[in-house]
């Protein structure tokens, strides 16, 4: 019985998760001007969605990435620079609002993994050879 209550209880949280507004007027709208979109729409590509993870604002649905698609169209729009409308998420929300993060202390090992893997790749490889030569 308890649990029925509970799982009652559930149902009217994921019916309000759902935003009703309606979304920002340049989230599913492109710029009139061709350059100035493809420069939003470039950026929007290396941007992850926050809620989806793994998706790019570009490709989600979610309401959270309608509102920074947006954003960067009416950023674009003004006239600011895709690097600064990037600078500016990233402040914003972390580095990992970005595909791509800058060096930093808490991401240098995202950087470093890659070549460590390659040299510890290579060093096994090298010894597997030199005990088939033997």
């Amino acid at each position: 019985m308890k649990r029925l209550a509970f799982a009652l209880l559930l149902l009217p949280t994921s019916a309000a998760a759902d935003p009703t507004t309606p979304p920002a007027p340049l989230a599913n709208t492109q710029l009139r001007d061709p350059a100035k979109e493809a420069q939003a729409r470039a950026l929007m590509e290396r941007l992850r969605c926050l809620v989806c993870q793994g998706q790019s604002i570009a490709d989600s649905d979610a309401s959270l990435a309608a509102d920074m698609r947006a954003m960067v169209r009416e950023r674009i729009a003004e006239g600011q620079s895709p690097a600064a409308i990037r600078r500016w998420l990233i402040a914003r929300y972390g580095d990992y609002v970005t595909y791509d993060p800058p060096l930093g202390a808490t991401t240098w090992p995202l950087w470093l993994a890659p070549i460590a893997m390659l040299v510890a790749g290579g060093l096994l490889a090298r010894s597997s050879f030199k005990r088939r030569t033997r």
